[in-house]
């Protein structure tokens, strides 16, 4: 027997490094989405513009909704979402892309005690009734310098959500107590029995010949996180460095000669 609260949608992810998900909706049923991932949808799906977390789109006090919009605000995304209803008589579909190269991941928040944590611009879309909130790093030093600062996504309910990141994405589960150590930009989600903090890298030479940053993420369990290999901000920096001057290339007169060859001899 089928006890969620949130609308039990089916859903296909598609694609390789650049994905979509397709969500299957039965009639009156309806997904809620991050504005701007939308792709494509079948015509008699019915969009619609709603304020506030998504949780409660049809329903719910005009306070409420201002309170779940003020968070959403928090976490630097819009003050609205769109839901997507199927308002014809059979099966309809409506498919959301990946904002960058990268894996989409279904989350089912049933099976993780009905909440997940995630970067703030993980989320991707969920079935109707999902809460998409707000969640404050307890500790001062995590939120200085964990890599997301004090405040992260929060997604509550007993529904589907999907989230995407860069790169390849994997899970690890941790027993209680065991810890692993990650760069504080890897870290995509975790579920809520996860206990999140930061340390400072040991070694002088480390420090400062290293490369990895000043902290790494402490990870301590039980629980479950994700992880990707390639955050927005690295690619985004990567991208950035090839348009100051001149490339840096293995061997300065190979790589000078090299630039001259293709074009690129400033």
């Amino acid at each position: 027997m089928n006890t969620r609260t949130n609308h039990d949608i089916d859903f296909q992810i598609m694609g390789e490094e650049m994905q979509c998900v397709e969500i299957e909706l039965d009639p009156q049923e309806t997904v809620i989405a991050e504005s701007g991932s939308f792709l494509q949808m079948d015509n008699e799906i019915e969009m619609a513009t709603i304020f506030g977390d998504g949780s409660q789109s049809s329903g719910g006090s005009f306070f409420d909704k201002l309170i779940g919009a003020g968070k959403r605000l928090l976490t630097g995304e819009s003050l609205f979402m769109t839901a997507f209803t199927n308002a014809g008589m059979g099966k309809k579909k409506v498919s959301f892309a990946a904002p960058y190269a990268g894996k989409i991941i279904p989350m089912d928040l049933s099976k993780l005690n009905n909440m997940l944590i995630c970067q703030k611009d993980a989320f991707l879309c969920a079935a109707k009734g999902v809460s998409v909130g707000i969640a404050l790093q307890k500790r001062l030093g995590t939120g200085l310098f964990g890599g997301e600062g004090f405040i992260m996504q929060k997604l509550e309910g007993d529904g589907m959500a999907f989230v995407h990141a860069g790169g390849y994405v994997f899970s690890r589960d941790l027993k209680a107590g065991e810890s692993i150590k990650v760069d504080t930009g890897c870290v995509v989600a975790y579920t809520s029995t996860i206990d999140f903090d930061i340390e400072f890298v040991k070694g002088v030479k480390n420090v400062i010949f290293g490369g990895e940053g000043l902290f790494f993420a402490k990870i301590t369990g039980p629980g479950t996180i994700w992880l990707q290999t390639l955050p927005v901000s690295r690619l985004a920096s990567r991208i950035l460095s090839y348009g100051r001057g001149r490339r840096k290339e293995e061997g300065s007169l190979l790589g000078g000669l090299g630039n001259l060859l293709d074009g690129d001899g400033r």
